[in-house]
């Protein structure tokens, strides 16, 4: 089974661990990739869902893995392929002055991201008429598996240690939406300065876009140096139902925000997070996907995956052939465009483990 198919086919339905105490360090909760695990395939190292409800009947096993982590991947008994585990990160061992473990501040996304949410609280997230439907950016910090608000000197702490001990290249830093017209752009400066006072590491950081343009500038003045807003859905309609308080910021005022940050962060180092399966179509994704690319934007396309707890844990995922179709012609564009992930300095899309995209992308640059 090829690589990408391989990808698509696991992302899309979760496998099930024969043992689930085996494998390396999970992700429960949180903002961001929740309910998955990492694992390498072929060189690609993907985020796999292993906790939510797909997983739970999927049809791939994963046996217990060797040690050196490699286990084999079957369905209906025969072997289709081979995954390998991480090892759990040195730099979670350790923990700040004050006792708070480092795992609660930032964590291992991928294979070489440091990733965190600075601000672990939302405006968008206390009322179930304006969350939005996938989202648990609450269940870890009422689970107690990390802490409301990191202070750039935590950050900056963090960042360094995982750095020299575990090899982390690059940096996401995002952050649940606080009141005020900056939406967590102020925020994302501050802890990009503590970080930068610390260690050299690239940061992408990722907020709605704010009111005012002036906050681009200000982001990569503090050491930003690329920068996320996502779309999650691409037509109002789509996004007026999954996610009622974000859809308030319009479609247009993203691409309006977009024609203002791509002179500043350069063409290929803003991106935007597309959720394909909550109700797009291929045809409206892939619309709106071009658009991007003429306008110097990554779209990273990733499958939706149900986070259990979220009013939307018992919406399926989409089906692997539609993110064959979707990711083909998306790598492409972005092929005829100009724009490559291996460009990006840091983020989602440099990572690339939540999609099979970059997969694509390598076949057809080949």
């Amino acid at each position: 089974m090829p690589t990408e198919q391989l990808i698509n086919e696991l992302q899309s339905f979760g496998v099930r661990l024969v043992d689930p105490r085996a494998g390396g360090d999970s992700r429960r909760g949180g903002a961001g990739p929740s309910d998955h695990m990492p694992m390498t395939i072929d060189g690609s190292t993907v985020m796999i869902p292993v906790h939510n409800a797909p997983a739970f009947e999927s049809p791939y096993i994963v046996d217990k893995p060797d040690a050196a982590g490699r286990s084999r991947v079957s369905r209906d008994g025969a072997t289709i392929g081979e995954v390998k585990f991480q090892l759990r990160p040195r730099f979670y061992e350790r923990s700040t002055a004050d006792g708070i473990p480092y795992s609660q501040i930032a964590t291992l996304h991928g294979r070489d991201v440091l990733a965190t949410t600075v601000l672990q609280t939302c405006i968008r997230y206390q009322s179930r008429t304006k969350t939005c439907q996938f989202c648990a950016i609450g269940q870890s910090l009422a689970a107690s598996r990390t802490i409301e608000r990191k202070t750039p000197q935590q950050l900056g702490e963090v960042a360094r240690a995982a750095v020299e001990l575990d090899g982390v290249t690059h940096m996401v830093m995002t952050t649940g939406t606080p009141p005020g017209s900056d939406r967590g752009a102020k925020i994302l400066c501050e802890s990009a300065v503590g970080v930068k006072a610390m260690v050299d590491l690239p940061i992408q950081g990722q907020c709605e876009p704010p009111d005012d343009d002036i906050w681009f500038r200000r982001m990569r003045d503090a050491g930003i140096d690329s920068l996320g807003m996502h779309l999650e859905a691409v037509t109002e309609r789509v996004r007026a139902r999954i996610m009622p308080g974000k859809a308030q910021v319009s479609v247009d005022r993203y691409f309006r925000a977009f024609e203002s940050a791509v002179p500043v962060f350069g063409r290929g180092q803003v991106s935007t997070y597309i959720l394909a399966g909550l109700g797009d179509t291929k045809e409206e994704i892939l619309d709106v996907c071009a658009r991007l690319v003429r306008a110097g934007v990554y779209p990273f396309v990733v499958p939706f995956v149900p986070i259990a707890g979220t009013p939307l844990e018992s919406h399926s995922g989409p089906a692997p052939g539609f993110m064959h179709e979707i990711l083909g012609s998306l790598a492409n564009m972005l092929r005829e465009g100009g724009i490559r992930s291996s460009d990006i300095k840091a983020g989602c899309g440099k990572c690339g483990a939540c999609s099979a995209l970059s997969t694509y992308e390598k076949r057809v640059q080949a």
